[in-house]
C-alpha cells in the first residue's frame, strides 16, 4: 500500500561544510526549536533552516554547531516511520522512526471511542504496531473499560491493562527493545506513567477537571526518554481530536483491519462503503462481523474528510 509522509521523508538545506556536521537524534520539540542529542550525549539547543512543521521528535538530523550549545539542523535523514495527523488546513507531526504506538485509554475520565479509532487507523497507515493500554486498571471502572476494548483485542490488537501508579510489570515488557510514542487524550495518565517509567523525567501531572469530564494538557511538546540502551519512549501533548485528512478513500478503508477480507467484493468498484447497494462492508456488518460502532467511525471520517 502506498504510504504518505508529512513534509517528505527527508530535505537537505543549505550546508556549508559537510565534513562539520555532526549526527544526532531529535529528543525534543518546542515549536520552532529543537534539542537535539549527539552521540556523546551532549545536546544542542537547535533551529532549523527549513519551514516550521517539519521536524518530528525522533528524527534523526544532521547538526551544525553555532556557538556553546546551540546548533542549527542542517539536514533530515530518511524516516523509517512518521506518526502524523492532519485536518483540512494543516498537519502536526507526531513522532518519527517509531515501531510502537502506545493508545494510553483510562477508565475515568471516560476515553473517547472514536479517538481510539483514530489512532489505530493512523498505525495501520504507518506501519507502526499498536498497543492499547489501560490505565487505572485498579479503579472499580475498569471492567467496563475492559469490556469495551474487548472488541479490539478480537480484531488482534493487544489490549494490556496496568495501573501506573502501582504497578507496571504487565506494560514493561511489551516496551522492550520498541521506540514506543505515548498517545491519548488529556486526563489517561501519560504524564504520571512517565514519571514512573523514567525516574527524575519530573513530568507535571495535573488535576482532572471532574466537571468537563477530562484533564488539562500538562505535556505541550513531544520528548524522547531512554528507557534503557534499546527501549526508547516519546510522550506527545494530550490530545482532543485526531484528523486523518491527509488519508484518501482506499487507504482509510484498508486502515480499518477488519474491511480488508471484504474490500474488493462490492457491488461497485469505487463504492465508498456509505449508502451503496451491494457494500460487501454493509453486508458484513448485518453480519456482525464488522461492528456498528467501527463502521459508524469509518463513515464519520469519510465524511469529515469529504468536507
Amino acid at each position: 500500500m502506498k504510504r504518505r509522509t508529512a513534509g517528505g521523508t527527508s530535505h537537505q538545506s543549505r550546508v556549508t561544510s559537510h565534513a562539520s556536521l555532526l549526527e544526532g537524534q531529535v529528543v525534543a520539540s518546542f515549536g520552532r526549536r529543537y534539542l537535539v542529542e549527539l552521540a556523546d550525549a551532549t545536546s544542542l539547543d537547535c533551529v532549523t533552516r527549513g519551514r516550521r512543521g517539519e521536524i518530528a521528535c525522533g528524527d534523526r538530523v544532521s547538526v551544525a554547531v553555532r556557538g556553546p550549545g546551540q546548533g542549527v539542523i542542517e539536514a533530515v535523514a530518511p524516516r523509517t516511520t512518521l506518526l502524523y495527523r492532519s485536518d483540512q488546513v494543516r498537519q502536526k507531526l507526531v513522532a518519527a522512526n517509531v515501531t510502537q504506538i502506545v493508545i494510553v485509554v483510562a477508565p475515568v475520565p471516560a476515553f473517547h471511542e472514536e479517538l481510539l479509532n483514530r489512532c489505530l487507523a493512523a498505525a495501520e497507515q504507518g506501519g507502526i504496531a499498536a498497543l492499547i493500554a489501560l490505565n487505572k486498571s485498579d479503579l472499580p471502572q475498569a471492567a467496563a473499560a475492559l469490556e469495551t476494548l474487548e472488541p479490539y483485542r478480537k480484531l488482534g490488537y493487544r489490549v494490556v491493562a496496568f495501573s501506573a501508579k502501582r504497578d507496571l510489570s504487565a506494560l514493561a515488557p511489551h516496551l522492550r527493545e520498541h521506540t514506543s510514542v505515548l498517545v491519548g487524550q488529556s486526563g489517561m495518565g501519560k504524564s504520571t506513567l512517565v514519571n514512573a517509567l523514567v525516574p527524575g523525567a519530573s513530568v507535571r501531572v495535573a488535576e482532572l477537571s471532574a466537571a468537563l469530564d477530562s484533564g488539562r494538557h500538562t505535556t505541550t511538546h513531544a520528548r524522547l526518554y531512554h528507557l534503557d540502551a534499546t527501549s526508547h519512549l516519546i510522550d506527545s501533548p494530550g490530545l482532543q481530536e485526531f484528523g486523518l485528512h491527509h488519508f484518501d478513500p482506499d487507504e482509510l478503508a484498508h486502515a480499518f483491519v477488519e474491511f480488508r477480507p471484504h474490500l474488493g467484493h462490492c457491488r461497485f468498484r469505487d463504492c465508498r462503503h456509505m449508502t451503496e447497494p451491494g457494500c460487501a462492508i454493509t453486508a458484513a456488518c448485518t453480519r456482525g462481523e464488522i461492528s456498528e460502532r467501527r463502521l459508524a467511525s469509518y463513515r464519520g471520517l469519510v465524511r469529515e474528510n469529504a468536507r
